[in-house]
């Protein structure tokens, strides 16, 4: 396995590569150990790779810059995550450009496949930062992991709500998992990779330089099921990352704002243009529970087992059968608050354990 990452990071690091090209490479050669094997004439075949970066992969890997990478890689308590690897975020694998190589601390989990974006202005107003709050605070409650950026404003904000609900998040820098940017967010960097993960499709040490955060962006949404927008102005980077959640197929959502405003211009401009407009946290859940539902029911199909359910929404779902039962007599069975029983019943909706009919009844799955 050493030997296989030293040759996936041997790869990214060559100059001129990318992630599309390492995407052609790979179709071809299986492999990136193959890939520095190959004949010259078979790499000019590969689509946009010139005589420059085919003679670049020619001279072989870069092994002082490899050796150099792991041991930053493992000071930092880090690992690396290939495109080939099982753990790897299944929605990113599906986007046009997925990163080869994925950088990260902490973990991220099967359950982490729900997850919603959510990223805004680092200029932020009191309504932005409440709102945003909410919404994150309320999607770890239901299960979905949060995943943003770890900008100032917004981004910080949607992180430390989904913490505070007890739920997971996943920052995506444009930056190396080792440098911290902002400097302020050392904490909360600790939080996520505790709670959550942190990736980074840049090599170890990288600054954070302009021209990589929207590549950053194609990450943030590629990992979601969909985009929450909150408080953009016209130009915000935060558009690029609804731009990349259309191209990728992802729903967008949009916080409104006050008319006029020009925080406000880049997200009321989406919803003219048809994004889903939020007032609360249920009208992300509406939209993103039918495709939850549906991509469960496919698992289900090819015989892949789903995730292991938490302690309290087991206990819920022993309580069900084959015929609905009213969310009342649900209540009444599990001696829990109405708000904890509608809170876990739907969680289990969303992971596709179990029906809900006409009259607020439910039922398992058949």
């Amino acid at each position: 396995m050493a030997e296989d990452i030293f040759y996936w990071l041997a790869l990214t690091l060559t100059p001129g590569v990318g992630s599309i090209t390492i995407k052609r490479l790979l179709d071809r050669f299986q492999t990136p150990e193959a890939v520095f094997h190959a004949p010259m004439k078979e790499l000019l075949k590969i689509e946009g790779l010139g005589d420059k970066v085919a003679h670049q992969i020619q001279k072989g890997p870069l092994e002082k810059e490899v050796a150099k990478e792991l041991a930053l890689l493992k000071g930092a308590g880090g690992r690396v995550l290939t495109i080939k690897d099982e753990g790897y975020p299944i929605r990113l694998k599906d986007i046009y450009d997925p990163p080869a190589v994925l950088y990260m601390r902490g973990e991220w989990r099967g359950e982490d496949e729900l997850a919603i974006a959510i990223v805004g202005s680092r200029k932020t107003s009191p309504y932005g930062r409440g709102v945003t709050e909410r919404i994150s605070q309320d999607l770890a409650r239901h299960g979905v992991t949060v995943v943003s950026g770890m900008a100032r404003g917004i981004d910080s904000v949607a992180h430390m709500g989904a913490l505070q609900g007890g739920g997971r998040t996943v920052a995506v820098l444009g930056s190396g998992i080792d440098v911290i940017y902002p400097s302020e967010n050392r904490s909360l960097y600790h939080q996520i990779i505790g709670q959550g993960a942190v990736l980074s499709e840049f090599p170890m040490g990288s600054p954070p330089e302009g021209g990589h955060f929207p590549k950053r962006n194609r990450i943030i949404s590629g990992l979601s099921i969909g985009v929450v927008i909150v408080q953009a102005s016209a130009g915000s980077g935060s558009l690029i990352t609804a731009g990349y959640a259309l191209e990728q197929g992802r729903e967008v959502f949009a916080v409104p704002g006050n008319v006029g405003a020009e925080g406000s211009r880049g997200t009321n401009q989406l919803i003219k243009e048809g994004a889903k407009l939020v007032e609360s946290t249920e009208d992300i859940l509406e939209e993103i529970l039918p495709q939850w539902k549906r991509e469960k029911e496919t698992t289900q199909k090819t015989g892949m087992s789903l995730s292991p359910l938490p302690e309290e929404e087991e206990a819920l779902y022993r309580l069900l059968g084959e015929t609905p039962l009213h969310i009342d007599a649900i209540i009444r069975e599990s001696q829990w608050d109405p708000g904890k029983v509608s809170s876990l019943l739907l969680n289990l909706e969303l992971k596709g354990w179990i029906s809900q009919w006409p009259g607020k009844c439910f039922s398992k799955k058949m």
